[in-house]
Order: structure tokens, then C-alpha cells, then sequence
């Protein structure tokens, strides 16, 4: 069955293919961390844990990277009020955020890189466009040059007059009918964190760090790049301009975005206090399957209105799924196998496959396995089954959800260790062996087995 996606780019769905046979290479944009994410940023993350899980479920192999923006104006402005260093501000919320991402049960990437440890990377990339004339030098600052970029706009339909001469910005991020000159390396300001470069001490722009940790972890070429639509311009337009510029390669065959989230029918906003984050709806009583069953309702690419309403509707969908779980987890009966139920199982499995193949319908996803609830209960209940009929149910609903996301009580537990992991990490950078020692025996005690790689740390269960 083959799977088709909606091309950004190409505004078109289109038939899937990775570069590499079985495995497809996803970057994803990541949490910018000087505050908790909100909602309206784990609907993207859902979406992409979604679109993980189905690549999945069709046999590939995934190799994901989320980058951690752990430097850029909004992180420096907080640190500068506060009078204390990036990693005073960020670490909390970098915390929360793998804490949150194992509440809301999504699975975890193969790389979270932080921008501040890939300074090395993106001083290479900038030298490049530095040699190729893609970019210039005012003073110590670094600028790219978007009249030597001609296909400039293609992803956005955003285009400037022939005849404008592009000014230069070098806010991480402006308004969205602006093209501008934009600044991959800035000039240290007084008071500033600041890095050593062959241009001077300064710090790098937002746009060239996902650009460089991308190719960094995933190639010249990515199989596909995904995020907010908001990002769409002028984030990701620059990081097309500035990565195929340096290596004269298609920079991402696939791109997918996911539309906004209104709240109650209004953009969400702080000052118009609607502006939740996973933990104010924890703490109002909610669970986090039915927060993840809501977030993921709506297809991506149309905008979802969220409401308290629609999550106490979801609250009732995700207790359906539950109980049907458990009956059928606590089944007693034993007649003979239902002559009938092989080919609903068939039915409704290919449903699920078609409507997934169909650019993530998460709707018919949705329908198939209430049908399939629909289906079985009146035998389940009449106990009109036999156990390997059951077994054969069971099966087929772990099937769903491998995509779905909604059985398992342990995301919890997940995020607690993803937590772990990276303050172990964090610990060994620093050289503070005993903290790393001391993380991985209280991991050992609980269960849970770390493996130093090449790649990384990994972990298992005993």
C-alpha cells in the first residue's frame, strides 16, 4: 500500500518515497525552551509522533531529530532581566519538555540536539556561504545574501519585487511580508552571551542552526522536514536558501506542516489568558490520553478549535476504548471461533492502512476502530467468542494503537526517563562522573539499562 503525503512545497499530495530503501530521515523543529510548551505546540508534536508511528506501522525505520533552541533572542532577553546564564534559564524547561513529551505517550527521537552544542557545525556551514558569495560581513556579523538565492519564496509563494533591494534584519524573527537580508552570525552586544568565531565573538542567528544540525544528523538531503505552518516563512524558507546555497543539493524532498489551533474560537494568546500548557490541563483534571485523543483529532492541516467541551467529548472516547481493552483483557468465554471475525478484523485493519495512506486521515483512522469496537462488543458481551478469537481482537487493537497512542499507562514513566538521560548526559559534558554514575545506578534500581553508543544513549527495560 503505498502512503501519500501533502508536499508543502509542491502543494500536492504525492506518493512517498525515502531516498534510502527502508529508512526515511525526519527533522523536526523543536521547543524553543524559556518557557513550558503549550498546547498549541504539542498539537505539532503530535502530529509529527503521529506521522513517526504510521511510517512505522508502513515497515520503515525512522531516524528523527528534534532540535532544543536553546539560544536565541527571547532566551537571551530572559537571561539578560534575570541576571543569570542560558542554562539557568533553559534547564527547567528542557526538563518539562521530555517530562511532558512521556505524559502526552510520544515516542521518543532519535537525536535532541541543543543548539549551543553545535556552535562548531554552524561556524562550517557559515564559512561556506562565506567562500561561495551566498553571504557577507558587516562589521562582525555575518549576513546571507538572498539576491544570490533566485528560487527564494518557492515553499511560501512568498516573493520579492525583481526590481526591491532587500534590507537587512537581524531579529531571529519578524514580520511575515518581510524579505530581508538575515543574519547568520551576530556581533556580541554588550552583556550577551557569546562564542569565538573566524568573524568575531558573537552568537549565531536562529535559521542557520537547524540548517546545521540537520545536515549534521541527517545528510545534505532530508526525506522530510516538519513543523508549525508558522514556521513556514520565514524560518524554513531560510533554511532551504541557506543550506541548498552551500551544498548545491536538494536540502528536504517532503514538507509537512500543521495548521493553527484556535482556543474557544480565539488565537490563542497570554494576554487573553487561553494560553494553556499540557500541566494547566493536567491540573484541571484532564488526562493526558484524552488531551493527546483531542490534539490529534482534527486532520493536521486544518486548523483545530480546541474547547473544554470537545476535551470532556474526548474524555468519553478514550474511556470507550479503555473499557473494550479491558473486557476484552478479562474475557472469560470460550465457544468456538466466530466464523465471522476474521474478515472484520481484515476489514477494519485495511480501513485504518488506507485512511493512514491517505496523507494521515486521522478521522478515518478513528472510524475504523470504533467500527471495529462496534463490531466485536455484542459478541464480547454475549460471550460469543472464543479466547483466540480475543487474542485475535487484542492483536488487532495493539495494531491501532501502535498508531493511535491510547492503551498504554506508561508515558509517565517515559518521560521521567527521557528526563534522567539528559540531566546524565548534561553531567558527563561537565565531567561531573559521580551525578552520572549516580543517574544510571537510580535507572539500574528502577529497571531500566542504559547503553552509551556512537549515536547516543539508549535504553530498554530488563
Amino acid at each position: 500500500m503505498d502512503l501519500r503525503l501533502y508536499n508543502t512545497y509542491s502543494r500536492q499530495k504525492e506518493g512517498f518515497t525515502p531516498l534510502r530503501e527502508s529508512e526515511v530521515r525526519i527533522y523536526t523543529c523543536g521547543p524553543t525552551v524559556y518557557d513550558f510548551a503549550h498546547i498549541g505546540n504539542y498539537r505539532t508534536f503530535l502530529f509529527e509522533d503521529l506521522l513517526r508511528r504510521t511510517l512505522q506501522l508502513f515497515g520503515y525505520r525512522v531516524v528523527q531529530v528534534m532540535n532544543l533552541t536553546d539560544v536565541d533572542d527571547k532566551i537571551i532577553h530572559a537571561a539578560l532581566t534575570r541576571s543569570v546564564s542560558l542554562e539557568t534559564i533553559t534547564a527547567p524547561f528542557i526538563k518539562a519538555f521530555f517530562e511532558d513529551l512521556g505524559t502526552l505517550n510520544v515516542e521518543p527521537a532519535e537525536y535532541y540536539p541543543r543548539a549551543t552544542e553545535h556552535i562548531p557545525q554552524m561556524l562550517c556551514l557559515i564559512g561556506i556561504l562565506l567562500e561561495k558569495g551566498c553571504a557577507y560581513r558587516l562589521g562582525g556579523s555575518v549576513y546571507f545574501d538572498i539576491s544570490k538565492f533566485p528560487p527564494y519564496g518557492n515553499l511560501s509563494r512568498t516573493k520579492a519585487s525583481q526590481n526591491r533591494a532587500f534590507s537587512r534584519l537581524e531579529s531571529d524573527e519578524y514580520e511575515k511580508e518581510e524579505i530581508t537580508d538575515f543574519a547568520l552570525w551576530k556581533e556580541r552586544k554588550e552583556g550577551e552571551p557569546f562564542w569565538e568565531s573566524p568573524f568575531g565573538p558573537g552568537r549565531p542567528g536562529w535559521h542557520i542552526e537547524c540548517s546545521a544540525m540537520a545536515m549534521h544528523y541527517l545528510g545534505e538531503t532530508l526525506d522530510l522536514h516538519t513543523g508549525g505552518i508558522d514556521n513556514m516563512f520565514p524560518h524554513h524558507e531560510n533554511e532551504i536558501a541557506q543550506s541548498e546555497a552551500a551544498t548545491g543539493q536538494m536540502f528536504v524532498r517532503y514538507w509537512l506542516h500543521s495548521s493553527h489551533l484556535m482556543v474557544e474560537g480565539e488565537r490563542m494568546a497570554k494576554s487573553k489568558g487561553n494560553s494553556y500548557t499540557l500541566r494547566d490541563l493536567l491540573a484541571k483534571g484532564f488526562s493526558s490520553k484524552a488531551i493527546r485523543f483531542l490534539l490529534t483529532s482534527a486532520h493536521y492541516r486544518t486548523p483545530l478549535n480546541f474547547t473544554f467541551d470537545g476535551l470532556v467529548q474526548a474524555e468519553k472516547h478514550v474511556k470507550r476504548i479503555q473499557d473494550f481493552f479491558h473486557r476484552l483483557l478479562e474475557y472469560q468465554g470460550n465457544t468456538e471461533n466466530h466464523p465471522e471475525l476474521p474478515g472484520i478484523l481484515r476489514r477494519r485493519e485495511n480501513e485504518l492502512l488506507d485512511s493512514l495512506a491517505d496523507d494521515l486521515n486521522i478521522s478515518g483512522a478513528h472510524s475504523a476502530l470504533f467500527s471495529l469496537m462496534r463490531d466485536i462488543n455484542p459478541w464480547l458481551l454475549s460471550g460469543n467468542l472464543s479466547l483466540h478469537d480475543v487474542r485475535s481482537v487484542i492483536g488487532v487493537l495493539r495494531s491501532f494503537d501502535q498508531v493511535l497512542g491510547l492503551l498504554e499507562e506508561k508515558g509517565e514513566a517515559d518521560g521521567w526517563i527521557l528526563a534522567l538521560i539528559e540531566e546524565r548526559n548534561q553531567a558527563r559534558k561537565r565531567q561531573d562522573f559521580s551525578r552520572s554514575d549516580q543517574i544510571r545506578d537510580e535507572l539500574i534500581q528502577k529497571g531500566i539499562v542504559l547503553e552509551d553508543t556512537a549515536q547516543g544513549t539508549r535504553w530498554r527495560k530488563k
